[in-house]
C-alpha cells in the first residue's frame, strides 16, 4: 500500500494535508477532544509497523482505512 492512497483515504476520512518536509505528507484533524496529527510518508510501498503507527496516530481502524481504499481503486 502507497503513502499516497494513505493520504488519499486518511483525506477522506476527514484528515487535511497541512505540510510537506521531504517525502513526508502531515495530515491533521480537528477532534471535540484533541486535535490529531499524522505523518505518512510518499513512499511506494509502506511497511507493515509504518502503517500500524500511522492507523494508531490517527485513531483510526484497519477495516475503516482498507473501506475507502477499496473505493478509490
Amino acid at each position: 500500500m502507497s503513502g499516497r492512497k494513505v493520504v488519499k483515504a486518511l483525506t477522506k476520512l476527514g484528515f487535511r494535508v497541512v505540510g510537506q518536509k521531504g517525502s513526508h505528507i502531515r495530515l491533521k484533524k480537528k477532534g471535540k477532544e484533541r486535535t490529531l496529527i499524522v505523518i505518512v510518508p510518499n513512499h511506494k510501498e509502506l511497511d507493515k509497523g509504518t502503517l500500524k503507527s500511522i492507523l494508531r496516530q490517527s485513531n483510526t481502524k484497519l477495516e475503516e482505512l482498507m473501506k475507502y481504499l477499496v473505493v478509490m481503486e
